[in-house]
């Protein structure tokens, strides 16, 4: 563990007292990754706020967004530690965007993704609890005339031999006091980071009393509902909406760019005045995607060189040299992320003013996107964040999307609106991860080792033409689309191998789909890895021991989930296993899973999932996040596709795009590599190995290889 860290004044910027008395502190927050986003709107970057009131009260407002991966618990526990505060006395919440200099801020502090909320926060945030510690110890020296050095806190409370006083009786005295010099608490006086602590936002979302972006009700505000069109790349030629606007409460059917919109006194009367519209759509235009003429012509793709990401030596001449070669193609559907919480946005306009109510990722570049569409300034726009019903990546849009069709909406309308999509419009509405298809050369050597790698993947890009752009994409490679397998620790002792991408285009919206492109490649690295181990007739976590061998984090996570899995040990009768290897996030995740096979069906009994995240600030959310990693990544790779005929979406609702149920469920078991490395994620690293993991205990069972998402039992259980 690192040496004590010594914060000086200039790391930290003090907003002075709120009128309603208490102390009010203010520090940056950044990544290097978005730096360059600064630029996009205005570029002061107050941004995280820790509150103590005068009635003890200790409000922190988050810098980040919370969707369910439990930094609203994370983030305090941080500040906590070095408060010394009473942590019953915390109340969390989401930052408001636009009210006054106090919240200008830039778009990269307050966005979520890429699994690096607690992580990039990790020394802010207790910065911000040391620093408000030491001015309140200075506050209560004075008024109890003592020196500081001779005063404790405890807490909520500072303590001078049988003296105390409280954190509130002082807060408004502490904000005059120059922002002084100060040192984090040492690792081993730590009593919150590290160890469990319950969900602070659990009690009212098990209560009802959790407010969602879906929830949001006010007088006189009105409910919308929008036709999207029916295929993607098509527009609307002409409506008759004589039907609609005669159902009773109906109040208005609007044109936007998106649709056809129809307002209404609640929802249910919306949708019957959706249903009653008469719309021609115009299909001209449109790529009229088909999910089998897609494969196809992506395969031919995958046959050709492509862009060259990496290279070293000469994949080419090395295969023809090789004698054993093991050549596979992949491919992997589009997949929608299907949040419990179906996209929602409320939205009221006064003269010079527009406040929204919508649970988004990237509230600022939101913000930015309505300002500029109704010419306003970004602090003419607030943007209220409530409970967010799970996102996955589908709340992380770059572009013009749902909040946006929602302003559209309320003024054309003049009216205050809260547009609702319907589970039929998320399932069908895009953004999904895109198709990919992978074709790769494996030469074997005598050895049984990889010798030679040519790999090949096709794709749409996620990032380009985003904001994004400048930090991901470089000379047209979108390296979310090969991460995973550009930087495989399989490839440093390969002296011969070549990545290449083609990046192909489509009507088909896209966005990044929980852990991002490890989606697709983790799985072809780790089956293919589970091929050549059976090839070279050795077991699959000895063979991966081999090639990991310089690799420790991969191999710590590798060994604690073999060991918790008991791998060595012989299972009954009739009981399969696979395991997978990942990093991703910054964190290094290995699972064991075990299978049986009956009736020609799939029974997933278990699985042992081992991860090194470094230091788990909250243990217990760690392990929830691998786990629900684990049901989605599963879900996925049994049910997840999305298809298209004449680029229509074949599916709805969760009849035809499944989720997996609690019958189905495996039981979990998950360990945390005790390990004091550099922080890694935690809501997204979960997800990748569990398909591969899945794949290869498969294999096992049946002795086919798995080459195409999702699993088709029909398939594999076919004599």
């Amino acid at each position: 563990m690192k040496k004590p860290s010594v914060i000086s004044r200039r790391d930290f910027l003090k907003s002075g007292s709120l009128a309603a008395g208490g102390l009010l502190l203010s520090f940056s927050v950044g990544t290097a990754a978005v730096k360059s986003l600064i630029n996009t709107i205005t570029t002061a970057s107050l941004n995280a706020h820790l509150k103590i009131g005068e009635d003890d009260s200790i409000y922190i407002i988050l810098s980040k967004v919370e969707m369910g991966q439990g930094i609203w618990t994370t983030l305090p526990m941080l500040i906590a530690e070095e408060l010394d505060c009473d942590w019953k006395k915390i109340k969390v919440m989401h930052r408001p965007s636009g009210r006054g200099d106090d919240f200008r801020e830039s778009i990269f502090v307050q966005s979520t993704g890429g699994s690096d909320s607690t992580r990039s926060e990790f020394d802010r945030y207790r910065l911000a609890g040391a620093t408000a510690r030491e001015m309140l110890i200075e506050a209560a020296a004075r008024k109890m005339q003592v020196q500081p050095s001779s005063c404790r806190t405890e807490n909520g409370f500072v303590i001078t031999g049988e003296r105390r006083m409280r954190y509130g009786e002082v807060a408004t005295a502490a904000a005059t006091l120059p922002v002084p010099t100060v040192v984090l608490r040492d690792a081993s006086k730590w009593k919150y980071i590290g160890k469990p602590q319950k969900r602070l936002d659990n009690p009212e979302k098990v209560n009802g009393q959790a407010r969602y972006g879906i929830d949001i009700q006010f007088p006189d505000l009105l409910t919308a509902v929008v036709a999207h069109a029916p295929a993607f790349g098509a527009v609307v030629e002409s409506f008759d909406a004589r039907e609609a606007k005669a159902i009773k409460g109906v109040y208005d059917v609007v044109q936007i760019p998106q649709g056809i919109a129809v307002v209404a006194t609640n929802f249910w009367t919306a949708k019957q005045g959706r249903d009653a519209l008469k719309i021609e759509w115009d299909f001209s235009k449109g790529q009229h995607v088909t999910s089998s003429t897609q494969r196809d012509a992506y395969r031919s793709l995958s046959q050709t060189a492509g862009t060259v990401v990496l290279r070293k030596g000469s994949a080419a001449d090395a295969l023809k040299a090789t004698n054993i070669i093991l050549e596979a193609e992949y491919t992997f559907p589009y997949l929608a992320h299907a949040p419990m919480e179906p996209l929602n946005c409320t939205v009221k306009i006064d003269a010079n003013r527009c406040e929204i109510w919508t649970g988004t990722q990237t509230p600022l570049l939101h913000q930015q996107e309505v300002a500029a569409f109704l010419g306003l300034s970004t602090d003419q726009v607030i943007f209220n964040t409530p409970y967010i019903g799970g996102s996955f990546g589908r709340r992380g849009s770059f572009g013009e999307d749902w909040v946006l069709e929602a302003v559209h909406i309320a003024k054309a309308s003049g009216r205050s609106v809260k547009l609702v999509w319907t589970r039929e419009d998320d399932i069908k509405g895009g953004g999904y991860r895109p198709v990919y298809l992978h074709r790769v050369q494996v030469g074997i050597g005598q050895d049984g080792l990889p010798s030679a790698w040519l790999h090949r993947i096709v794709g749409q890009s996620l990032f380009t033409n985003t904001v994004l752009e400048k930090d991901i994409v470089a000379n047209g490679i979108d390296y979310s689309s090969v991460d995973g397998v550009n930087g495989s620790p399989y490839f440093s002792k390969i002296n011969d191998h070549t990545i290449e991408l083609h990046t192909t285009t489509s009507d088909v919206t896209v966005l990044a789909w929980r852990s991002v492109g490890n989606t697709h490649t983790c799985f072809v690295m780790e089956t293919l890895i589970d091929e050549l181990a059976v090839k070279a007739g050795k077991d699959p976590v000895a063979y991966r021991r081999i090639l990991l061998k310089d690799h420790p984090r991969h191999l710590a996570a590798l060994n604690l989930a073999a060991e918790k899995a008991q791998w060595h040990k012989p299972l009954p009768a009739g009981r399969y296993r696979g395991i997978a290897v990942h990093a991703a996030m910054g964190s290094y995740v290995a699972q064991a899973v075990e299978i049986s096979i009956g009736n020609q069906k799939l029974y997933i009994h278990k699985v042992v999932c081992a991860i090194d995240c470094g230091l788990a600030v909250n243990p217990d959310g760690v392990r929830a996040q691998m786990e629900s990693g684990i049901v989605y990544g599963l879900t996925a790779a049994l049910y997840g596709e999305i298809t298209l005929e004449n680029g229509a979406v074949k599916q709805s609702n969760f009849h035809d795009y499944r989720m997996l149920r609690l019958p189905e469920a495996p039981a979990i078991e998950v360990y945390i590599v005790p390990a004091n490395e550099r922080m890694g994620g935690a809501g997204e690293p979960g997800v990748p190995p569990i398909a591969p993991a899945l794949a290869n205990a498969l294999y096992a069972a049946t002795g086919k290889r798995l080459r195409n998402l999702p699993v088709d039992m029909r398939e594999l259980v076919k004599s």
